[in-house]
């Protein structure tokens, strides 16, 4: 072979080899995720495709004023607060935290007191004329609170379907409590992928005290959310976050039973909604769009993807063992401590009527501030607490 053909071909090799790694260091990797993407059970919908257009409502500016005038109540006191409802004779806030605690907060001087705790996670809270509080507990169901701090669950279901996520509550002057099932498929701990999977779970439902019946009023919500009767009593205000709008249900009157627009192309993803007594509504939005998130409602297969890489996130959750002596407490005594980084959720399951290790950072033997430490995991964790009698150990559980 002359030295002119010897130099043609090297490049051929070169080529040859340099293919071989690339392969392995590229398209396999490529080619296996795509296999993972076809098994994966998971199939997200389309949200509605008029709902997608990008209008958004006009709204005032930015009230510069509040900032001068608002005040911050039980501050450092409250383990992620949600709804709030006001009692005007007595002067205080109730709200539900994360860690399944009903809290009553005094306006005048911020006292925050512990009401009663359901052992699930308390959303929606109403007030009655009668002084017991209902709630809309994301686990539990709708539950009745009496004055002398019992906890009574008056429905848990529908036609024979459980909630998961129960939400909204508000309370007619007849009685009649309106709630919402944000998804009968996911719980609070999922609700991400209530979101991702982009179908509407959402339920409607009433609940006659009276009679003790169940009734579905609307289905096929997009998460269904906050609850507000109005002040006339002729229609109820629920919201439906994903698709960013409320929408009105006729209670009286020629429409009764009716469904209609009550505001859509919100700013943001409303939550709560209530009535201030002056001719307003206020909703509570949870979060702004974003063009990442626009994105992903419009094409299916990006939260596809986002539901694998949470998935496979949750798979490789981390826990603590820890073992605490306590003269109040039996050795068999187990509480668990859970906390969720994409819902940005917290919680005591069940709560225990004494948190012996204080909140919310709690010192083990090994000299560490356990939850803490772990805060920054992207990684969902529990910490489990185990009374003994005597010794104090400390052990870390992959």
């Amino acid at each position: 072979m002359s030295d002119s053909n010897r130099r043609l071909a090297k490049p051929t090799s070169s080529s040859s080899s340099w293919n071989f790694p690339v392969f392995f260091a590229v398209l396999l990797p490529i080619a296996l995720a795509a296999v993972v993407f076809r098994l994966e059970p998971f199939e997200p919908a389309e949200y509605p495709a008029e709902e997608l257009t990008g209008r958004v409502v006009r709204v005032p500016a930015t009230n510069g004023n509040i900032g001068r005038v608002w005040e911050s109540v039980g501050k450092g006191d409250l383990v992620g607060p949600e709804d709030l409802v006001y009692d005007r004779e007595e002067g205080v806030i109730y709200t539900g935290c994360w860690d399944g605690w009903i809290k009553r907060v005094t306006v005048n001087d911020s006292v925050v007191e512990s009401l009663v705790n359901t052992g699930g996670r308390p959303l929606g809270l109403a007030l009655p004329n009668n002084g017991e509080l209902i709630v809309a507990d994301s686990y539990k169901g709708l539950l009745r609170i009496t004055k002398e701090g019992a906890v009574e669950v008056l429905t848990d279901e529908v036609d024979g379907l459980k909630f998961k996520l129960t939400d909204g509550v508000d309370v007619a002057k007849d009685g009649t409590i309106y709630f919402t099932d944000a998804s009968y498929k996911y719980s609070f701990k999922e609700f991400i992928y209530d979101i991702l999977e982009g179908k509407p779970h959402g339920r409607f439902i009433s609940y006659d005290p009276s009679t003790k019946q169940t009734t579905l009023l609307a289905s096929n919500l997009y998460f269904a959310n906050g609850v507000a009767v109005s002040p006339d009593q002729q229609f109820v205000l629920f919201c439906e976050t994903l698709l960013r709008r409320c929408k009105k249900y006729y209670i009286e009157g020629p429409k009764k039973g009716s469904i209609e627009t009550f505001i859509a192309d919100l700013p943001g993803f409303p939550d709560n909604i209530h009535y201030d007594g002056e001719g307003q509504y206020w909703i509570g939005l949870s979060s702004s769009p974003t063009f990442s998130w626009d994105l992903a409602m419009k094409y299916p297969f990006i939260r596809k993807a986002l539901a694998i890489i949470t998935s496979k996130s949750e798979a490789r959750t981390k826990g603590i063992w820890i073992f605490q002596p306590s003269s109040s407490s039996s050795s068999s005594d187990e509480w668990w401590w859970e906390h969720n980084p994409v819902s940005a959720g917290s919680r005591w399951s069940p709560s225990p009527e004494t948190q012996m290790w204080g909140f919310p950072t709690p010192q083990n033997s090994c000299g560490n501030n356990i939850l803490d430490s772990l805060f920054g995991e992207a990684l969902n964790f529990k910490v489990k607490m185990v009374v003994l009698e005597k010794e104090v150990l400390c052990n870390w559980v992959p």
